[in-house]
């Protein structure tokens, strides 16, 4: 499972053939179910509702996922025409990569709490530099205004949205970081991400999701389904 736990990975595909490779068939039924062993680029698989095992057919299980070392000839698999490179390793739980009009790329390490800058000359990284560090399980990066001369970095914590003066090409943040917003819900999944609108009147920032599918969410009177017949697409339960 090496391939699922390498260290971290900022991979460069490459476009080396202008050819593409015709498509592989498609699978269907129990042809379209398999695993990572199996799986490659460019596999399409159709799984319709009646291919699926019915409810409770085989005990529930868990598989807890361990980290192993990676083997020094493997590599990730990718479409046919294009290569993958290793461009940088040993980070810290990053998350999110968000790539500044210069070319740094801004790499929130949620794990531990920082943002790190690369700056690259082709595949080469030239300058490894810790940008801002003690944020509180980071991961939304925002630079604003939009355009080609952004005044700030915002970033989201957890729990908050602070922000940092920035001028094109700073590898470390020129002072604390600045509170936007001091509280945002907490608990659920940590990530919070952000984004100005093209205008840059608006900010928008994700809160998260208190569980993967909806557990513990509870049920409206009179059912799931009665509900959601009288609600537009994509309402959310509670609101």
């Amino acid at each position: 499972m090496w391939k699922h736990l390498v260290p971290f990975l900022v991979a460069a595909l490459v476009e080396v053939a202008s050819g593409v490779a015709s498509a592989d068939p498609l699978l269907q039924g129990k042809e379209a179910f398999g695993s990572w062993q199996s799986d490659k680029p460019g596999t399409i698989r159709l799984i319709r509702p009646q291919d699926l095992p019915k409810p409770g057919a085989t005990p529930d299980a868990a598989s807890v996922s361990r980290v192993v070392a990676r083997p020094p000839d493997a590599s990730p698999q990718v479409a046919p025409g294009f290569k993958i490179e290793l461009f940088a390793e040993g980070l810290s739980g990053p998350r999110v990569i968000r790539v500044a009009p210069n070319g740094d790329l801004f790499v929130a390490e949620t794990r531990a709490g920082r943002i790190r800058v690369l700056r690259s000359s082709g595949a080469k990284i030239v300058a490894d530099e810790i940008y801002a560090s003690g944020l509180n399980r980071p991961f939304g990066i925002a630079f604003f205004p939009n355009g080609d001369n952004p005044q700030w970095i915002y970033v989201a914590n957890t729990d908050s949205v602070v922000r940092f003066p920035y001028r094109s090409g700073e590898l470390k943040a020129s002072s604390r970081p600045e509170i936007v917003v001091a509280n945002l819900p907490r608990g659920g999944h940590s990530t919070r991400d952000i984004v100005f609108l093209p205008d840059n009147k608006r900010m928008l920032v994700s809160v998260g999701s208190a569980g993967n599918d909806g557990e513990g969410m509870g049920k409206p009177p009179g059912g799931l389904e009665a509900w959601s017949r009288k609600q537009p697409l994509g309402t959310a339960l509670g609101l």
